[in-house]
């Protein structure tokens, strides 16, 4: 199955999932005034969006300069995949991707890696060597991807009131769930073309 502009969309927002971060936002920005959040949440979304941009244009080139093949990219992404998911499902205190530091944040942790993860890079990645003809399709979708989530964490505080940390929790685990069932399906997809290279 090709990946589409709507499927890319739906993939990366798993895979960066706004929602699942949303108590790390609100935690992260507890002691920052009030009406300094919005701001730090649409910056921190800006560098994601760079981050991952940065990963279309150059991660080829940086695979090729490693002599990594797009099969070995296939099954490393979809390791990477699984592990998020299964923090995603069988969630620590921690969070998916460990403590945040105190403070202001800036870079770390939440746009990296909260929303541009290793995971959200190999998927990236995996995007731009399946298809590099539509870069500009990828770019646009990794757009739309941050501009969600720049929507939903602005109103993280309000959503975590709203449904509370048992739903948050529960939807996070749902889409872990999806994510998996994804990383399953990259995974026998590139043992099937290792197999048949063979």
């Amino acid at each position: 199955m090709e990946a589409s502009f709507v499927s890319a969309v739906v993939l990366l927002l798993i895979v960066c999932d706004p929602v699942g971060n949303i108590p790390i936002f609100v935690s992260a920005l507890q002691d920052v005034p009030r009406e300094r959040r919005l701001a730090i949440i649409l910056r921190e979304c800006l560098i994601a969006f760079g981050v991952l941009v940065a990963f279309v244009f150059v991660g080829g080139p940086f695979l090729r300069l490693l002599g990594l093949s797009e099969l070995s990219l296939q099954i490393g992404g979809a390791v990477v995949l699984m592990l998020v998911a299964l923090r995603m499902v069988f969630p620590t205190p921690e969070g998916v991707f460990g403590q945040t530091p105190g403070g202001e944040p800036f870079i770390v942790p939440l746009a990296v890696p909260a929303l541009a993860g290793p995971s959200a890079l190999a998927t990236v990645l995996l995007l731009v060597a399946r298809d590099p003809a539509r870069i500009p399709q990828w770019v646009a979708a990794i757009g739309v991807v941050m501009a969600i989530s720049a929507l939903v964490l602005a109103f993280s505080e309000r959503i975590m009131r709203l449904l509370g940390e048992r739903v948050t929790l529960a939807f996070e685990r749902l889409l872990g769930l999806v994510l998996a069932a994804i990383a399953v399906e990259l995974m026998l997809r590139g043992i099937k073309t290792f197999i048949a290279s063979l």
